[in-house]
């Protein structure tokens, strides 16, 4: 029998373990579960092909061409010289090019560093998105604490009503009270029927929304964990990273101009056969040696090209002022409602007290047949009310010093 409990407590022990979510795990779910987290792996494939094809720059180039062709006489036959010389009017002729760059002014390397530069710009847009996840998932968890706390009032309000009922219906038997008042409290205890069965409706919505971003089922006997409220120190939001993706790439865009200007050296070797057009010609040919090209076409648009990039540049750092301003301001914003909040939750205290002793005297009158039903109820909601504000109070403390925290970059 012993053993029997142990394996029953065990397995209601596991059960109790899987119905229960914390505001940390919910986070981790949703990223993993949300559509965008694929991003991360296509922008490293990208990145990656994009920086081995430009490396495959320095490998030998190889071309091969053919030609065919038919022309007129290029010689004179009335000069006694050219007389002498058989030459054909078609030509045909293959030839096979190997080129290697020797010199390349840094193009390749300067390719490279944009695709990585490209390639964390994107990955910080991905981590802004999946932060802004993180935040409605944030704000589904602490709706749902919410509601659920409504409930628990509500079902004390209940109780305190049936309560009330009972009392009534014991003075309606002494005569101190009539079906009038009976069908008061019943009244107020349908109502709180009525109004718990909203609040329920609304908690699954919000549990059935906190489940697709999850990926898994958040049912009514889930329990919420409670976060930790301390609010930890300032740490990086992704929003800053992704502003210094930006800035960096353009440095990178600009250093790439700066290889535009510079020669290109590259070392060829070349074999081709042709038909021999002249007798006195050799039908192959093998050539080899070193070229140099410069195109100095890119200073005709490099002033254009590094404005475009300073305004750039500019709307880059205006757009990451922007951000740090409304940050400080939604900073300066929750720490006061947090400031409030504390200040409230120690008023609750003193009136909740007070409600419960008007609420128990309440009683003893209409006990005593100095005060009414109505009034006795009004005290019981007066309580359910107070008490529900505290509720509220304690988890919008927490709801705000989370959102504090993940202000400050946590």
């Amino acid at each position: 029998m012993k053993r029997t409990f142990i394996i029953i407590m065990l397995a209601v022990a596991a059960v109790g373990a899987h119905a229960q979510l914390s505001l940390d795990s919910c986070r981790r779910a949703a990223r993993q579960n949300y559509p965008a987290i694929r991003q991360y792996r296509l922008t490293e494939i990208s990145r990656d092909l994009t920086v081995s094809n430009a490396a495959k720059a320095w490998l030998p180039q190889v071309s091969v061409t053919g030609t065919a062709a038919a022309f007129t006489d290029i010689m004179d036959k009335n000069q006694p010289a050219a007389s002498a010389i058989d030459m054909k009017n078609s030509l045909y002729s293959a030839a096979i090019t190997v080129s290697q760059t020797l010199y390349d002014g840094g193009a390749v390397a300067s390719q490279k560093s944009v695709a990585r530069a490209q390639a964390d710009v994107e990955t910080s847009m991905t981590d802004v998105a999946l932060y802004d996840v993180e935040n409605r998932v944030e704000e589904l968890f602490f709706g749902i604490m919410s509601l659920d706390a409504q409930l628990r009032q509500n079902d004390l309000l209940i109780s305190d009503l049936r309560l009330g009922l009972k009392t009534v219906e014991d003075l309606e038997r002494g005569g101190l009270a009539n079906m009038s008042d009976i069908e008061a409290v019943k009244v107020e205890i349908v109502a709180a029927r009525q109004q718990r069965a909203g609040i329920d409706e609304q908690s699954r919505a919000y549990r059935r929304m906190l489940g697709l971003f999850i990926g898994r089922e958040v049912g009514d006997s889930t329990v919420l964990i409670a976060p930790v409220t301390t609010v930890e120190a300032e740490g990086r939001r992704p929003e800053l990273d992704y502003y210094a993706g930006r800035l960096a790439l353009i440095d990178v865009r600009k250093r790439q101009l700066d290889t535009r200007l510079l020669p290109r050296v590259s070392a060829f070797g070349m074999a081709a056969y042709h038909n021999r057009v002249m007798h006195m010609m050799h039908p192959g040919m093998l050539a080899a040696g070193v070229t140099l090209s410069w195109n100095i076409g890119a200073l005709y648009t490099r002033k254009n090209d590094r404005l475009s990039l300073d305004n750039e540049r500019d709307k880059t750092l205006t757009d990451r002022a922007t951000f740090l301003f409304n940050r400080d301001i939604s900073d300066a914003e929750t720490s006061g409602r947090i400031d409030g909040l504390k200040r409230q939750l120690e008023l609750d205290d003193e009136a909740v007290s007070l409600r419960e002793s008007l609420r128990r005297r309440a009683e003893i009158k209409v006990k005593n047949g100095t005060e009414t039903v109505n009034e006795m109820l009004r005290d019981i909601n007066a309580v359910s009310q107070a008490r529900q504000t505290k509720t509220l109070h304690e988890i919008s403390l927490q709801r705000e010093q989370c959102r504090l925290a993940r202000i400050k970059g946590r």
